[in-house]
C-alpha cells in the first residue's frame, strides 16, 4: 500500500540513527541540519547585498553582517530546540497555536518568502551561467526550471545523500572565496575598524535591511526545525539534552562559516570597487567585469563558479522548506516535484518581466529587493518561534530561560523596529517623489500595511492572553477508533489488472488467495495506443487483437483450474478505464501490480496505482515485482 506520513518531512523522519555511537561518530550523526540552513545564508541573495553594502560603504557594514550572524545563531538554536523536544516544527506548531484563518495568512506569507528567496536564486543560477558560458540571461532564468529533477533525485537518495550534495556545494563556495581574499589583500585594520557599529540612515538602512533579511531567512526557521527530526533520538531528558547540545554545535559551526563566507564578499566588494572609486556596484555582473579588469581572469572565474554552487544548493533547501510550511500550516500535501515547479515558476515570472521591460541591469536591484521582502515577513517567523520555545507547559525543563529570553525578544523588536522605519520612509519618499499618486497610495498600499500590522500584533498577543489555549488541530489522517470484534470478509467480484509482463502470475496468485474458487475474477487490462485513446471501444488495431486474444488465454487457464473468471479491456488512460470497469462491474477488491519505477520514472510513466486509489471506493491491494519481494 502506499506509505503516508504524517511527521514533518515524514520521507527522512527519524532517518539518521544516532544511537549506539560515540566520541566523533556521535558528534557526526548530528552534522547535517544546520548545514543545509546555513546555505540560505549564502545564496545569491546575500551577494547582493554583500556586493552592494561593501561597494557603496566600503568595511562598514561588516558589524551589520555580524549582528545578523549572532540574530540567526539564537534564532536557530530556538527552532532546533523546538523540533527537538516538541517533535513539531515551527508550521505545525502554529497550527496548534492559531486560528485556520491565521495560519492561512501565515501560509501566504511564508510562502511569499520563499518565492522571494527562490528569485534571487534564480537570477543567481542565470547571471553564473551567464558569466561562465555567456548564456543568455534568458535562457538562463528559463533553464533553472529543470533543478526539479536534481531536488527529485536527491530526496529519493535519503537524507545522508542530501546533506553531502549541500555540504560539497558549500565547500566550493568557501574555497572560491578563500582564494579571492589572498588576490585582493584587503586591508586588514581597516577590515577590523568595520566591525564597530555605527548610524544606519537612507540607503544603509536598506541595504543593512537587506543584509538581515538575507542572513535570517524566514524559512529557515522553518525548516531547521524539522531537519533535527531527521535524527533518531531517545525520548528521554537525557536523550533530548544531547540532541540540543549537538545540535548547537552544528548551528554554531556551520552558521559561522556562512558569516566567514559573507563577510569574504563584503571583504571583496570593498577591497576591489569602493578602493577604486566604485561606489555603486549593486549588480553581480559589474563585480565579476571589474574583478576581471582589476585582478585577470581567475579571481571572476572562481566567482562565477561559487555563484552557480550557491544558487543550487539553495534552491533545494528552499524547496523543503515550501514543504513543510504548505503541510504545517494548512495541511496539504502535493508531490515535490509539483509544488518544487510552482514555486520556481511563480519566482520566474518577475526576473523575466524585469529582463525584458526594465532590461538585465534591473536584476541586482531585484535581488535586493528580494531580500528586503524576506526581513518583512521575518517578524512572523521569529514571535512565534520565541512564544513556542518560552512555553514551560509545552518545552518543559527545555523551556529557554529568561537570559536568552529578553536576547530573543530584543532581536526581535529590532527586526520588527527596523522594518517599520523602513517601510515609513519608503513610502513617504515614494510620496515626496510623485505626488501624483499619493491617493493609489493611500487606497491600496496603506489598508495593506495595517492590514500587516494588525496581523502581527495578534500574532503577538494572542499566546500571552490565551496562555495555554491550543486550537483543536485537523489530522491529516483521521484519529484511531475504537475496534471490535473482526469478522472475516468475503469478496465476491475481485479485479485484477493485467499488463503482460512476468508480474501478471504474481497478481492473479495474489487476487486468488483473497477470494478462493467462491469469487469471480475480472482480469483487466487497458489498451493505451493513441487509436485507442481517440476512438476507444472501436479501434481494433494489431495490438488490441493481441491483448484481448492473451487476456482470453488467462481467462482459459484460470476455468481449467477450477475459477471463475471473465475478461475485460479498457482503452485509453489507464487510471481512468480501470476506475470504469471497477465501478461498471461492481468489482469489490482490486489487485494491480507495481511496476516497481522510481524517482524519475515515476515521473515519466506516471503513477497508475495511486491514481486509481483515489478513483476507486473498494480496497485496492498493491502487489510489488517478485524480485523485490
Amino acid at each position: 500500500m502506499i506509505k503516508q506520513y504524517t511527521e514533518s518531512l515524514g520521507e527522512v523522519h527519524s532517518s539518521v540513527t544516532t544511537e549506539n555511537k560515540t566520541g566523533w561518530r556521535k558528534i557526526l550523526a548530528f552534522i547535517g541540519p544546520a548545514y543545509l540552513v546555513s546555505v540560505g545564508y549564502m545564496d545569491p541573495g546575500n551577494w547582493a547585498t554583500d556586493i552592494a553594502g561593501g561597494s557603496a560603504f566600503g568595511y562598514r557594514l561588516i558589524w551589520v553582517l555580524l549582528a545578523s550572524n549572532l540574530i540567526a545563531l539564537l534564532l536557530q538554536s530556538l527552532s532546533a530546540r523546538l523540533g527537538i523536544v516538541r517533535g513539531l516544527d515551527l508550521a505545525q506548531a502554529s497550527k496548534s497555536s492559531y486560528p485556520r484563518f491565521i495560519n492561512f495568512c501565515l501560509y501566504i506569507l511564508a510562502q511569499l518568502a520563499i518565492i522571494a528567496c527562490d528569485l534571487a536564486e534564480i537570477i543567481g543560477m542565470a547571471i553564473g551561467l551567464n558569466l561562465l558560458f555567456n548564456l543568455p540571461l534568458i535562457w538562463g532564468v528559463s533553464l533553472t526550471i529543470t533543478d526539479t529533477v536534481l531536488m527529485l533525485f536527491l530526496m529519493n537518495k535519503g537524507m545522508r545523500k542530501l546533506e553531502g550534495f549541500i555540504v560539497s556545494m558549500i565547500f566550493i563556495v568557501g574555497l572560491s572565496f578563500l582564494i579571492e581574499m589572498f588576490i585582493v589583500r584587503p586591508d586588514v585594520v581597516e577590515v577590523a575598524k568595520g566591525f564597530i557599529p555605527g548610524n544606519l540612515t537612507g540607503s544603509s538602512l536598506y541595504i543593512a535591511i537587506g543584509i538581515i533579511g538575507a542572513t535570517v531567512m524566514p524559512h529557515n526557521l522553518y525548516l531547521h526545525s524539522s531537519l533535527v527530526q531527521t535524527r533518531e533520538i531517545t525520548r528521554t531528558d537525557a536523550g533530548i539534552k544531547t540532541a540540543i547540545k549537538f545540535n548547537l554545535f552544528d548551528t554554531v559551526i556551520a552558521l559561522n562559516l556562512a558569516f566567514l563566507v559573507n563577510a569574504a564578499i563584503l571583504i571583496l566588494a570593498a577591497s576591489a570597487f569602493f578602493k577604486n572609486g566604485f561606489f555603486h556596484i549593486a549588480e553581480i555582473q559589474d563585480a565579476y567585469k571589474l574583478l576581471e579588469h582589476i585582478f585577470g581572469s581567475i579571481a571572476p572565474t572562481l566567482f562565477a563558479i561559487a555563484l552557480i554552487a550557491s544558487g543550487q544548493s539553495s534552491t533545494i533547501t528552499g524547496t523543503l522548506a515550501g514543504q513543510i510550511i504548505m503541510e504545517g500550516h494548512i495541511n496539504l500535501r502535493i508531490e515535490p516535484w509539483l509544488r518544487r515547479l510552482l514555486t520556481r515558476v511563480l519566482a520566474i515570472v518577475p526576473a523575466v518581466f524585469t529582463i525584458l521591460y526594465f532590461g538585465e541591469t534591473g536584476l541586482g536591484n531585484l535581488i535586493i529587493l528580494s531580500q528586503v521582502v524576506l526581513s518583512l515577513q521575518l517578524g512572523f517567523a521569529v514571535i512565534p518561534l520565541i512564544h513556542f520555545t518560552s512555553d514551560r507547559k509545552k518545552m518543559g525543563n527545555f523551556a529557554i530561560g529568561l537570559k536568552v529570553k529578553i536576547a530573543a525578544w530584543a532581536c526581535a523588536a529590532l527586526i520588527v523596529a527596523l522594518n517599520a522605519k523602513l517601510v515609513y520612509e519608503q513610502i513617504s519618499t515614494w510620496i515626496k517623489q510623485s505626488p501624483s499618486t499619493a491617493i493609489w497610495m493611500y487606497a491600496l498600499i496603506i489598508p495593506v500595511i495595517i492590514a500587516i500590522t494588525a496581523l502581527l500584533l495578534y500574532v503577538f498577543f494572542r499566546p500571552l492572553l490565551f496562555k495555554h489555549k491550543d486550537i483543536p488541530v485537523y489530522i491529516p489522517h483521521g484519529i484511531a477508533t475504537a475496534i471490535g470484534d473482526l469478522d472475516a470478509i468475503h469478496y465476491h467480484n475481485i479485479g485484477i489488472s493485467i499488463d503482460f509482463s512476468k508480474n501478471d502470475a504474481n497478481s492473479i496468485r495474489h487476487g486468488i488467495m483473497q477470494g478462493g474458487k467462491k469469487a469471480t475474477y475480472t482480469l483487466i487490462h487497458v489498451v493505451e495506443t493513441a487509436g485507442a485513446r481517440y476512438y476507444g471501444r472501436q479501434v481494433m488495431d494489431h495490438e488490441t487483437q493481441s491483448d484481448v486474444d492473451n487476456l482470453n488465454q488467462y481467462v482459459d487457464t484460470l476455468h481449467k483450474l477450477g475459477y471463475k473468471a471473465t475478461a475485460k479491456i479498457g482503452y485509453g488512460i489507464a487510471a481512468s478505464a480501470i476506475a470504469q470497469i471497477v465501478n461498471d462491474e461492481k468489482i469489490d477488491f482490486v489487485v494491480m501490480g507495481s511496476h516497481g519505477h522510481k524517482a524519475l520514472k515515476d515521473l515519466i510513466f506516471g503513477t497508475t496505482v495511486n491514481k486509481v486509489r483515489h478513483k476507486v471506493n473498494v480496497p485496492v491491494l498493491v502487489v510489488k515485482p517478485e524480485a523485490q519481494q
